[in-house]
């Protein structure tokens, strides 16, 4: 639609804001959705039904429900690197804050394997947003790695890339332990990888 007249910026903030109160409203709905009937009873009539919007109106905002997922991804995503950018921020000597985003991030995978279905998995894990934030967190780690060799709290004969890249992998194994205290201890056994042969 095209205004003869300026449209007052407090009225497009308004629009911006309801187009973004509705695409969180669709994703939050199709994620209730999913997690209690599974990812191949979800269809885009349900989804608009159960958000309150009409069916033309959610394909304004989304194509298919595979969009709807990697949008939802992308928002946990971004929450889960936001948790752990505070975790390092908290202060501490870099072994400690090393330590701490290590579990944190050991904790959200093992509480993001109890909530992922296979089929789920598949589609949103492919996507170039999990590219990027796996680059951003092992940009993250191997910082406090870095840090944590200056002080000699880790080893330094192995590059912090490379010790990031190893920290990374070893945690993934969170996804299929049973208790906290189990991911807890994988962090101390990845830790003790860090320490110097010496």
């Amino acid at each position: 639609m095209l205004y003869t007249v300026d449209v007052p910026r407090l009225w497009n903030a308004t629009i911006e804001a309801h187009r973004h109160d509705v695409r969180q409203a669709v994703v939050d709905t199709t994620a209730a959705l999913i997690a209690e009937h599974g990812l191949l009873s979800v269809t885009m009539s349900r989804i608009a039904e159960d958000t309150g919007i009409g069916r033309a109106t959610l394909y304004k905002y989304f194509p298919h429900v595979e969009s709807i997922l990697i949008a939802w991804h992308e928002r946990q995503i971004a929450a889960h690197l936001s948790d752990l950018t505070e975790i390092r921020d908290r202060g501490g000597d870099a072994a400690s804050r090393l330590r701490a985003v290590l579990e944190g991030y050991a904790l959200i995978t093992n509480e993001s394997a109890k909530h992922h279905d296979s089929e789920v998995s598949t589609l949103i894990h492919h996507h170039e947003q999990v590219a990027k934030a796996e680059h951003q967190l092992s940009h993250l780690v191997e910082g406090l790695i870095a840090d944590a060799a200056k002080d000699g709290a880790v080893r330094s004969d192995v590059p912090p890339q490379e010790l990031a890249v190893y920290c990374l992998n070893a945690l993934g194994a969170a996804r299929s332990l049973a208790s906290k205290a189990a991911v807890r201890r994988l962090v101390t056994l990845t830790l003790n990888g860090l320490q110097s042969p010496d």
